[in-house]
């Protein structure tokens, strides 16, 4: 029996991000990449221009990226962060504290984008339940935003023209401003946010939060 390719295999078994497993998109079998650069297995070198989703910022196999990681793996590659405590988590947030605000003093480290976002919804209402107003549970939001996708994330996004309107009924519902108009190169306009400051006023005792 021959053995499938990647690319074969793939079609048949893995489900990508932002496709349909019945109309999979074209994929480029990525074997190695180094700076900008992707080097596919056809030997076809091209830019990743997204950064690994935002993530490669200092692009791929940055010497003292790559040291660090070694380094790491050496000693521990991963432990939980309840109960304990280790030192690269603690030379973080020395370092995040040191560049925040003064009254910027704790960190709670989350490992994506959605999950910081869930986390900060959680805190929001939690930090009103502790002041014993359960009822600010609703958030506001603009229109246009994008901010994950797990649920507490989608239900702050543009639900008319985001990616998530299939799962508007099961998502909590919460107040959207319309988006500024303005832009970097203009003045500011204080009527830009005048709509948003009305949905404050009107809804203030039941927000938690503005996203």
């Amino acid at each position: 029996m021959t053995e499938l390719s990647n690319l074969q295999f793939d079609a048949q078994h893995l489900w990508h991000p932002y496709s349909s497993v019945e109309n999979p998109p074209l994929l480029h079998e990525v074997i190695s990449a180094k700076g900008v650069y992707l080097t596919l297995a056809n030997g076809r070198e091209i830019i990743d221009g997204m950064s690994s989703w935002w993530s490669a910022i200092h692009g791929y196999g940055h010497p003292r990226l790559n040291a660090a990681a070694k380094d790491q793996l050496d000693k521990m590659s991963h432990v939980m962060f309840g109960g304990l405590t280790h030192d690269p988590a603690v030379s973080l947030a020395r370092r995040l504290i040191d560049i925040t605000d003064d009254a910027l003093q704790y960190v709670f480290l989350a490992d994506s984008g959605s999950v910081s976002v869930e986390v900060a919804i959680k805190m929001a209402i939690q930090y009103w339940f502790a002041q014993g107003k359960t009822e600010k549970q609703k958030l506001l939001s603009l229109r246009s935003g994008y901010h994950g996708d797990t649920f507490g994330a989608m239900a702050v996004c543009d639900p008319v023209n985001g990616m998530h309107s299939q799962f508007a009924k099961v998502l909590p519902q919460h107040l959207f401003a319309p988006a500024p108009t303005c832009r970097d190169d203009v003045e500011w306009q204080d009527s830009d946010i005048a709509e948003m400051r009305a949905l404050i006023e009107a809804n203030h005792e039941q927000l938690a939060a503005v996203i």
